[in-house]
């Protein structure tokens, strides 16, 4: 399901109108973006927990080279869905 096919589906599940729902989708995506980039996790009952989380640095070699880098540290969303 792509995001077209969500709202289109939303739209028909609460009768209004697609702009409307589009506005509602968007407007709940940047609040959950908002949140996360506080670094706070954001809880939705019934679907899951998106979080931010912190991988540290690590050291990779490259296959065809055998050359090492240093990835630097960084911070990445996640997401847990809720158990069943």
């Amino acid at each position: 399901m792509n995001n077209k096919d969500l709202i289109s589906a939303l739209s028909q599940k609460t009768g209004g109108k697609t702009t409307d729902t589009q506005s509602m989708v968007l407007t709940t995506v940047k609040a959950i973006i908002e949140k996360m980039c506080d670094a706070e996790a954001v809880n939705i009952n019934g679907l899951g927990t998106f979080d931010v989380r912190k991988r540290n640095e690590r050291i990779i070699v490259n296959p065809g080279t055998g050359k090492k880098n240093l990835v630097p540290p960084k911070l990445v969303a996640t997401f847990k869905p809720r158990k069943k």
